[in-house]
């Protein structure tokens, strides 16, 4: 034994086999989806599609706000250590001056 360990991920048939559980939670949702009666509150929750494209749209509508929030949120690589750096020399000069 070479001492590496080897996690879930590592192996591709793993990955092909949990995809192909998603794939398969996925198609039974949708079909329940036509057979399941749902108690809606408004007409347009009653359309089979609805809620997937709700969540869909939900999901982009939040990619793109936070890419515009990023924008005006977003600071340099070093804007931490530019603060310390700044900070520290005008003591440093301070206590060279006394």
């Amino acid at each position: 034994m070479s001492g590496n360990k080897h996690y879930l991920f590592d192996n591709p048939d793993n990955i092909k086999k949990i995809l192909r559980a998603l794939y398969i939670c996925c198609a039974i949702l949708f079909g329940l989806d036509f057979i399941l009666h749902r108690h809606t509150e408004h007409l347009w929750e009653k359309a089979p599609v609805f809620y997937p494209l709700y969540g869909f749209v939900g999901c982009v509508v939040l990619v793109l706000v936070a890419k515009w929030m990023r924008k005006g949120l977003m600071r340099p690589e070093d804007y931490y250590d530019r603060d310390e750096i700044s900070q520290s020399a005008p003591m440093e000069k301070k206590h060279v001056d006394t």
